[in-house]
């Protein structure tokens, strides 16, 4: 080929230049695409069309760019579509795309993709559900086995003797679900109690890449383990003899050990999203779930933009309870996320049985802590080994302290036992980073966020877990102290330990500030120290380089308490197949209990301090009594509806929750989200101070005996009085609604909200409500 002159080659180099330019502008226009969920209405679909996907398409196509030199159509860009709790779309649009979208006839809502974390068998005995006074009530019914818990999470290890499905009856004919294979999942993994497992990717790739399948099952397999612990609570068989390592030894059974369970895969290594969490609500609903246990949660977001909270609107309208975790925010105040009233949102609390173990100092002095350590390295009790601290000083902890990985000098810490602050990096893993760098044990002390609170931990060398402020007064002799010396010791596991139950410190807090009028978190479950149901394919410690496998974990969160209260849920829907979520919520709320096995008030293990409803909600769960609660507080989806409609929402952002019918809003609340029929009273006086009285309204629905006569009593408050008319109640017959109304008027404006509690007292039944009055400061 003839030599290009020097002008050829400058005009191909030029040529070659704008090619790499445009190539490179087409790369960044393609990678600015991110996932949204726009939310459709319905009823706006042209004639022409003949299903959903042919105009969800045809709208995609309307608004991207360069179609024709891509190649591509609207469906390709298509994730997912909705129909069932909501109708919609999960796409992939660039932000000028997803701007024009959002002007097109019959869209309601373009909501951009949101990432959610994990909020990572003593429970049936301390919840009351062994007792032998319990056995009638709780007397297994064929009943039991129609109920399916769906159960959103990081997918099932089918092999645990928890999903053993021997003297359960056939899957119920209505149950539409499926078992999906792929990668170490088979039909055969799903039985009698695993009636159905499936996966939702598409959004998670979209927005991390590709499942690297080296490190995750791309099928309903769990790798993590969470899934499977949570399933487990939920309906677990009973298995004698479980335990992690010796520890927590007895029966593991779940809250409804005869239930089934659906278990939805959306949470992979890096992450949980939106589109594929709301594909599996969708796709529970349609499968035919009576309960959802969702232990996940994204932050806050107002009602229409929040795509969870529209999806399960839609879900309780199909008659579907739906239990969320707080989370593990506290204890931070205004920390919670899954607030909408139609989803029962719970906290984490304390059992009455626990881990412990002790530090005993060279002083002689011994502290209190806990720990699940249990290995070949032990060290005497009666010899004292040198204690070493890095941090600076024993208030306030510094980066050095937290002994993150690569942080620690072998020269200052082999043959030492160290102390290591908590926070930033995992528990367990602080100690694997001592061990490397010659460490022989370790004193994890709390700090200020954490207060008093003891979450055990299967470490991989001799540790302990210590409150604040005996870690202060540890860490205050390690660096006074020119030859400070201690030693550890595991003790095993303790059974009565009071006070229980106590509010966990991570277990994130009200108030709720998208509205203050509706209570949350709604009420506790047990939450720490949870003994479940656990993968094969990874350690207890959750760390690659532990080589310990376990059939069984102990794990703490909100995530452990939310499939508590899902498992009650099925328990009671399995008595009481007519009643709506709403029913099944009150039931749970008006029977929980605000005091403690010493008979006061519960507490806040972040400070020992009695807890608020802003802490603890309704109080603590109490199965037992949730079965026969005497009288509910009902609310039906236009109830819920008529709430959105205080909530300063405009027509179109009203639109994203009326998918099954043409709701408008009837103002039955007299504008006053307050008079929703909600278990827990909310009394708001506004900024305007002329404003002296506030007046709410409740209705009641009998479930219990049909001639019943039940008198009101209210506790007292500072800053109001408080008056309910009438003051007595008489039913003469069963499901009879009857109805009342609180009066609240100022006193004096409180700084601070005051908490107190309302009851209905029968013969046989006490109906507790919880009371927040809360002045908002003036103007």
């Amino acid at each position: 080929m003839a030599n290009k002159n020097p002008l050829q080659k400058c005009f191909l180099f030029i040529i070659l230049s704008i090619n790499l330019i445009l190539l490179q502008a087409e790369t960044v226009q393609i990678s600015n695409k991110k996932t949204y969920v726009i939310h459709m209405d319905r009823s706006a679909m042209p004639s022409p069309y003949t299903n959903q996907l042919q105009w969800y398409s045809s709208k995609i196509n309307s608004v991207t760019q360069r179609k024709s030199q891509e190649g591509e159509e609207g469906n390709d860009r298509i994730l997912y579509t909705y129909q069932t709790a909501f109708h919609g779309l999960a796409v992939q649009l660039t932000e000028e795309e997803a701007e024009r979208l959002e002007e097109e006839d019959g869209v309601v809502a373009v909501i951009p993709e949101t990432r959610y974390e994990l909020h990572t068998t003593r429970s049936p005995t301390f919840l009351g559900l062994e007792r032998q006074e319990s056995e009638k009530v709780w007397a297994e019914r064929v009943t039991d086995h129609d109920v399916v818990v769906g159960v959103l999470d990081t997918g099932i290890w089918p092999e645990s003797e928890s999903f053993n499905d021997t003297g359960m009856s056939p899957v119920p004919s209505t149950w539409r679900g499926v078992c999906e294979t792929g990668k170490g999942f088979l039909k055969r993994n799903c039985n009698r109690k695993i009636v159905g497992a499936r996966v939702f990717y598409r959004g998670y790739e979209a927005a991390t890449g590709k499942i690297d399948e080296e490190l995750e099952y791309k099928s309903p397999r769990d790798k993590d383990g969470h899934g499977t612990h949570t399933a487990a609570t939920v309906a677990g068989s009973p298995v004698k003899g479980a335990n992690l390592f010796g520890f927590a030894y007895g029966t593991a059974r779940g809250m409804s050990p005869k239930a089934r369970v659906a278990a939805y895969k959306v949470c992979w290594v890096g992450g949980c999203f939106s589109s594929d969490i709301l594909s599996a609500v969708d796709q529970a609903v349609a499968d035919g779930v009576q309960v959802l246990s969702i232990s996940l949660g994204g932050g806050i977001s107002t009602y229409s933009r929040d795509s969870l909270s529209i999806a399960t609107f839609g879900a309780m309208e199909m008659g579907v309870f739906v239990s969320c975790s707080a989370g593990n925010g506290g204890p931070d105040p205004i920390s919670l996320t899954n607030v909408s009233p139609w989803i029962t949102t719970v906290g984490a609390s304390t059992m009455d049985r626990d881990f412990p173990a002790t530090v005993k100092l060279g002083t002689m002095r011994t502290f209190k802590g806990v720990s699940l350590y249990k290995g070949r390295a032990v060290l005497s009790k009666n010899k004292q080994y040198p204690l070493v601290y890095l941090g600076r000083n024993a208030s306030s902890p510094d980066p050095t302290s937290f002994c993150l990985d690569g942080a620690l000098d072998r020269r200052h810490v082999a043959g030492k036992i160290v102390i290591c602050d908590r926070g930033v990096s995992p528990r367990v893993q602080k100690g694997q980073v001592v061990k490397r760098a010659g460490g022989i044990g370790m004193i994890l002390t709390n700090t200020a966020t954490n207060g008093e609170e003891l979450v055990a931990d299967s470490h991989l060398l001799p540790a302990v877990a210590v409150g604040e402020k005996e870690g202060k007064l540890i860490k205050q002799y390690a660096m006074t102290s020119r030859k400070a010396t201690a030693t550890l010791e595991v003790l095993g596991t303790r059974i009565g330990i009071k006070p229980s139950p106590v509010v966990a410190a991570f277990s994130s807090r009200g108030p709720n500030f998208l509205s203050l009028e509706i209570l949350k978190p709604d009420l506790l479950a047990p939450g720490v120290n949870i003994l479940a149901a656990w993968t094969g394919d990874l350690a207890p410690s959750s760390l690659s380089s532990d080589p310990r496998r376990v059939k069984f974990n102990i794990l703490s969160g909100t995530s452990m308490s939310c499939p508590h209260v899902s498992g009650v849920a099925a328990l009671i829907r399995s008595r009481h197949p007519d009643w709506s979520p709403a029913a099944i919520k009150s039931a749970l709320m008006t029977t929980a209990y605000v005091h403690d096995n010493t008979l006061k008030p519960l507490t806040d293990a972040s400070g020992a301090a009695p807890s608020s409803p802003y802490d603890h909600g309704a109080g603590h769960i109490d199965p037992l009594k949730a079965i026969d609660p005497g009288l509910v507080y009902d609310i039906g989806p236009q109830d819920y509806f008529e709430f959105l409609c205080t909530q300063d929402l405009s027509p179109s952002q009203l639109k994203v929750f009326t998918k099954h019918s043409n709701r408008s809003c009837k103002h039955t609340l007299a504008k006053n989200p307050g008079n929703l029929n909600y278990p827990a009273i909310s009394a708001l006086f506004p900024e305007n101070t002329r404003v002296k009285s506030i007046t709410l309204r409740r209705t009641v629905t009998n479930v219990g005996p049909h001639i019943a006569s039940y008198k009101v009593s209210v506790s007292p408050f500072k800053g109001a009085s408080v008056t309910v008319q009438p003051k007595t109640l008489s039913f003469t017959s069963k499901h009879q609604k009857l109805s009342y109304t609180v009066t609240f008027t100022t006193r004096m404006r409180m700084k601070r909200p005051e908490f107190g509690g309302l009851v209905w007292k029968s013969t046989t039944h006490k109906v507790r409500s919880p009371v927040i009055i809360t002045w908002l400061p003036p103007l």
